[in-house]
């Protein structure tokens, strides 16, 4: 499922799972709160990221939706099951480069696809990628129920009655993902007090380079894309969202939620969903909107955003296979023969 169920049945970018991006966590260290941690996840196949792509964590930390601090992750072809990673830091004017750019401060880590992480430490940095178990839970089956969507393949207004649309079944409970984890000093982000996070994968194609996705806000492009504008969603950037899509946001939640457009537009500013990034103040606890953690219930939050506090919550419980340490997400399942 693209971005989980981006849209219920777009499928992902370009029509490749490794570079379809999942989630964006942000929160403090728990051994030590002057240290962030961030977390991007791509390839719900949880196998090795697309040699070709620069997946890229894009850091506002002066609130002009600008990238400050980019970090870049590139990966080696794949060869007999094992891949390798190079991350590179770029700050200022360098880090809005469309390629990977600034000072390599890690080079050659090899990727973890088993129960053992690979961690890598640089510095002040403290770094994984491989595979892991996927911490997002969400009634699937419910959310189509809600929505009723039988082969349609955009959101409609969701079906609120007297009968619960959940099944009580969580569909991510074996699930793995792809995951990079990195952990900081929070005076390098420089927080002023907040930053804002995006996730950004782009690809080469014919010599250049096409952002093919982005990750900010959790679940925010699977419920207001549709098919005509998922590929420039995906390739927009987050200081020209409110101009771009403020109107398609609030024609939506006027379907699902009967919002007038005054209501949908002081949602959408007081929620601050556009632009569609994650903000963080570090001085503060983690917890979506302010950052995110794995216990956050994102889908129950946006469909009470969405249907204007109508819909029930699903009831689903937190993944408790998060660890303590690091990189926190938890030991991938086993593959299914």
């Amino acid at each position: 499922m693209s971005n989980h169920f981006t849209g219920l049945n777009l499928g992902p970018p370009l029509g490749d799972q490794r570079l379809d991006l999942c989630d964006l966590y942000a929160f403090q260290a728990p051994a030590d709160r002057a240290r962030t941690v961030i977390i991007l996840n791509a390839n719900p196949s949880a196998d090795a990221l697309h040699p070709d792509a620069i997946y890229r964590l894009n850091i506002d930390n002066d609130g002009d939706c600008l990238t400050d601090i980019a970090f870049s992750y590139v990966f080696s072809k794949p060869q007999n099951g094992k891949q390798t990673i190079n991350v590179f830091l770029a700050k200022g004017e360098e880090s809005r480069l469309v390629e990977a750019a600034g000072k390599k401060i890690i080079a050659d880590a090899e990727v973890s696809f088993g129960a053992k992480p690979n961690i890598v430490k640089s510095g002040a940095y403290t770094f994984f990628a491989g595979s892991r178990s996927d911490a997002f839970f969400f009634d699937f089956d419910g959310i189509k129920n809600l929505f009723d969507i039988r082969g349609k393949r955009n959101f409609t207004e969701p079906h609120l009655g007297a009968k619960s649309p959940w099944t009580g079944v969580d569909s991510n409970t074996e699930a793995n993902v792809f995951s990079t984890v990195i952990e900081l000093p929070t005076s390098e982000l420089a927080p002023k007090p907040e930053m804002h996070i995006w996730g950004r994968c782009s690809v080469r194609k014919d010599g250049k380079l096409l952002r093919v996705d982005r990750a900010g806000h959790p679940s925010v492009s699977s419920f207001f894309n549709t098919d005509d504008t998922k590929l420039e969603y995906n390739a927009s950037e987050p200081v020209d969202d409110r101009k771009r899509w403020l109107d398609q946001f609030v024609h939506l939640t006027g379907h699902t939620g009967n919002y007038t457009r005054e209501e949908a537009i002081a949602a959408i500013d007081t929620e601050r969903t556009l632009p569609d990034v994650l903000s963080f103040n570090p001085s503060k606890p983690a917890k979506y909107p302010n950052g995110r953690v794995f216990t956050d219930d994102v889908i129950d939050y946006r469909l009470a955003f969405l249907t204007k506090d109508e819909c029930p919550p699903s009831g689903l419980k937190p993944h408790t296979d998060i660890l303590k340490e690091f990189p926190y997400i938890g030991t991938p399942h086993p593959k299914k023969s």
